[in-house]
């Protein structure tokens, strides 16, 4: 079976949808699975040995362009993509149905409108499955290929799940430490209020007896790690990294901290103990709880069909709590051990 997936963006989305990947293989060993993504996420897919072939759009650039041209090359290529059994799009917007509406295939499969944000994609479908739009984006993803492929996939295989992010690059250990844990924060997301403020953020670092790296992305990003290692001068810094080192730095860290974001979700995928801190947006929709993988939420009651941008409330959260959480974590070896 040839097959084909759509998801276009973003970081920690990608993630969330990679999952699926392990189980299609596990029950259609001999199928081809091709991923169609934003020329930006490519890397993230990179060396997964269940991914037969990365295709890329630049439907971003186009549209920061404005350009008709770059849209109209990048869809045209798509057009003469070898034809599939079936594409199915795991975004569920406009966009990505239109792009798998656009690559040639006997099938195309997606959420019915019931279950989208946007419910026009579903228009773009020959067939359709309906989960609610407020359950957990990764029992979403699974029951979406669940439904496309008859592959089960079950709350225990997803628990059990192998590292699904994988990495060429050989990065420096420097920032690690034998002694202490070794542990990451990420500071930054893609919107204000899901950012845990960064005084808080030096505060933890104060109160763990641990070696700190701070993960950044962009020059806001720095600035706030630059603010943290002010309140707490033994955290490092390193500099910006490319995803695949990204990939590789999570890899080797004994736990990563931070907002409702790509990297944090990146340490979930790799199985590293984790604590997502959540406020404007639904804790119980975007991460899945694991042994080693932990959530904070404040007490924000969150809409996840209309997420409030200016809710706060993930400063809310006491710096003594995730510290609690951190010891918690660090209190059953047997969960740290990734082998």
């Amino acid at each position: 079976m040839r097959i084909a997936i759509v998801k276009l963006s973003a970081l920690g989305d990608i993630v969330h949808a990679m999952i699926v990947l392990q189980f299609i293989k596990r029950h259609l060993p001999s199928s081809t699975i091709d991923w169609v993504v934003e020329e930006g996420f490519s890397s993230l897919l990179m060396n997964n040995l269940d991914i037969n072939e990365i295709h890329t759009v630049s439907i971003k650039r186009a549209k920061k362009d404005k350009s008709f041209k770059v849209l109209f090359q990048t869809l045209s290529v798509l057009r003469k993509l070898t034809k599939y059994d079936i594409v199915i799009d795991m975004q569920g917007l406009v966009k990505s149905a239109i792009v798998a509406k656009i690559i040639p295939s006997d099938k195309t499969f997606g959420f019915d409108k019931g279950a989208l944000r946007e419910a026009f994609a579903a228009f773009f479908y020959s067939d359709t499955c309906h989960i609610k739009y407020s359950e957990n984006v990764i029992k979403r993803n699974a029951f979406l290929i669940s439904s496309a492929l008859a592959v089960p996939i079950s709350h225990d295989n997803i628990l059990n799940k192998q590292p699904f992010l994988h990495f060429n690059n050989k990065v420096e250990s420097c920032f690690l430490q034998n002694s202490k844990v070794n542990i990451a924060f990420v500071p930054g997301a893609s919107f204000i209020s899901k950012i845990y403020p960064a005084e808080k953020f030096g505060q933890l670092a104060q109160a763990l007896d641990a070696n700190i790296t701070i993960l950044w992305g962009d020059k806001k990003e720095r600035l706030m790690a630059e603010k943290i290692q002010n309140i707490a001068p033994k955290v490092a810094l390193i500099n910006k990294v490319s995803l695949d080192e990204l990939k590789a730095i999570i890899g080797q860290m004994d736990m990563v901290i931070g907002g409702d974001t790509g990297p944090v979700h990146m340490a979930w995928a790799l199985n590293i103990p984790s604590i997502t801190l959540f406020g404007s947006t639904p804790s119980y929709r975007n991460t899945y709880l694991t042994n080693i993988n932990h959530v904070i939420a404040s007490n924000s009651l969150v809409n996840p069909n209309k997420i409030d941008k200016n809710d706060f409330s993930i400063q809310d959260i006491k710096v003594t709590e995730i510290a609690l959480k951190v010891k918690e974590l660090l209190a059953q070896p047997d969960q740290l051990n990734r082998e």
